[in-house]
């Protein structure tokens, strides 16, 4: 059986977004190994959920017989790239960059294959810090149009807020590493996030110019929700791939608890299940969408912090949320009348009928916490209105922290 190309693995499972050359790529992918790179600039001493789906694909690629080039930008670091960016980033010195290095030379080693002939890791401060910049000018800059690099979205949208000189030449440090590593490791393709989709064609045209290579770029989608939001933030913060940073039961929760719509997508980018089965479970409706949902989550925790810390999470999970049945006597229950909810009771109010705060104040700060769910689905919204819609059997569910639990049961009146 012929081995299908990646190209197609990663289109069919949603990654791509744009590319350079496609016809020529694909072609290349599936005729020969080649070699390709990501950049990370280490700033965080830790890889979060949106460099996961970076991390995804250099996996699908070294399945599928490629090379990956894990490139640690320890100089375009101390620069800052202004992609995505309202305002210039924080300046790190050398030896946060340094440590944050370290820390993800660790995780990627968890992911991709380093052996001898594998993968490699580098890092762009090897050639760059060292730089002439005379030299570099000459040889380098001679390549670049202000006039074509000022409609970049990167910088466009950026020039009302003010963008200053040292981003500026962010784009011509990203686009020497592609020079660079097709000279040294014949590095034929360049990979990362859309919002890295001006950077990258810069360093096509580069090596191209400069090398008279046929040389790639391919961008795949950001993680977002169906309405475009970013994925991987919650009230406490990024969520990290780093352990200490959250726990693998954080980690596990906030993917069992992603919004319907979204699960079909984060199963095809997140997770190594064959696309039948992403398709089977995505399709699911109503409250089956919990064991897709749930599969999701131990699916993505396994391969992040390894399979018996995925088993621990999805266990604790249950013995909170899965396990418990509704109709125990030992949950504390309050009866209210369904007419209540009919024109929709505002939570803060619930809160307070069913005693398990005092005041509006104290369920409002239960709420900024993060201390409060409905259904297992953590509540965000001090304003959020309670409906009849939202009982099932005339039961609802509360949870305030990890282990007080309360039933509201609507009764007729």
């Amino acid at each position: 059986m012929t081995q299908k190309n990646v190209y197609d693995i990663l289109e069919e499972r949603g990654y791509i977004e744009q590319c350079t050359h496609e016809n020529e790529l694909k072609d290349l992918l599936g005729k020969e190994p080649i070699t390709f790179y990501i950049g990370f600039d280490p700033t965080a001493d830790s890889l979060h959920v949106g460099h996961f789906i970076q991390v995804m694909v250099m996996m699908h690629m070294q399945k599928a017989g490629h090379r990956p080039i894990a490139l640690i930008g320890g100089g375009t670091a101390l620069v800052g790239d202004p992609s995505g960016k309202s305002d210039m980033r924080k300046m790190l010195t050398k030896e946060q960059i340094e440590q944050n290095a370290a820390s993800f030379k660790k995780q990627f080693s968890r992911f991709i294959d380093f052996g001898p002939g594998k993968a490699i890791m580098v890092n762009n401060a090897d050639w760059l810090a060292g730089l002439n910049y005379v030299e570099f000018l000459r040889d380098i800059g001679k390549h670049f149009s202000v006039n074509r690099m000022l409609t970049a979205e990167c910088f466009k949208s950026r020039l009302e807020r003010g963008l200053c000189f040292l981003e500026f030449n962010y784009m011509l440090m990203q686009s020497y590493d592609f020079l660079v590593l097709y000279q040294k490791h014949n590095c034929r393709l360049q990979m990362g996030g859309n919002d890295q989709w001006s950077n990258i064609i810069s360093g096509v045209d580069l090596t191209r110019r400069v090398e008279n290579a046929s040389t790639y770029g391919l961008t795949f989608k950001l993680l977002t929700t169906s309405d475009g939001r970013k994925m991987g933030k919650t009230e406490s913060g990024a969520i990290w791939l780093d352990a200490q940073k959250t726990s693998p039961y954080d980690f596990y929760q906030y993917w069992r608890n992603v919004d319907d719509q979204d699960v079909k997508n984060c199963l095809a980018l997140l997770t190594f299940l064959p696309m039948e089965e992403v398709n089977r479970l995505g399709a699911l409706k109503d409250e089956k969408i919990n064991l897709a949902k749930e599969t999701l989550a131990y699916e993505v925790t396994k391969l992040v912090h390894g399979e018996e810390e995925a088993q621990k999470a999805q266990q604790a999970a249950k013995a909170l949320f899965g396990s418990l049945d509704k109709n125990s006597e030992d949950i504390p229950t309050t009866e209210i009348p369904l007419s209540k909810f009919s024109e929709g009771l505002e939570i803060l109010s619930l809160l307070i009928m069913t005693g398990l705060t005092s005041s509006k104040g104290e369920g409002r700060r239960l709420i900024q916490q993060g201390g409060l769910y409905l259904e297992n689905q953590r509540v965000e919204d001090f304003s959020q209105i309670i409906t009849p819609q939202d009982f099932t059997d005339d039961k609802l569910l509360l949870r305030k922290g990890k282990k007080v639990y309360h039933m509201v049961k609507a009764i007729n009146g």
